[in-house]
């Protein structure tokens, strides 16, 4: 299982990464904002994570980072 992880403080809530991951992992957090004003990308279904990096390809702000 890879391990994803995000600096929410620098995401603008695109949704880029969102619409680019094939397994439906993430999704922009309408509950939260961070320090910038935006809500934040999130991990909602980690266990269907196939490191598959899509989502730190398409981050335009480079705040993913993807271990496998």
């Amino acid at each position: 299982m890879a391990k994803v992880t995000f600096r929410t403080d620098w995401c603008k809530g695109c949704g880029l990464c969102v619409d680019a991951c094939p397994k439906g992992c993430l999704a922009i957090n309408a509950d939260t904002i961070n320090k910038k004003g935006y809500s934040p990308a999130v991990m909602i279904n980690p266990d269907k994570c196939i490191g598959c990096a899509f989502c730190a390809t398409m981050c335009p702000d480079c705040i993913i980072t993807v271990e496998r």
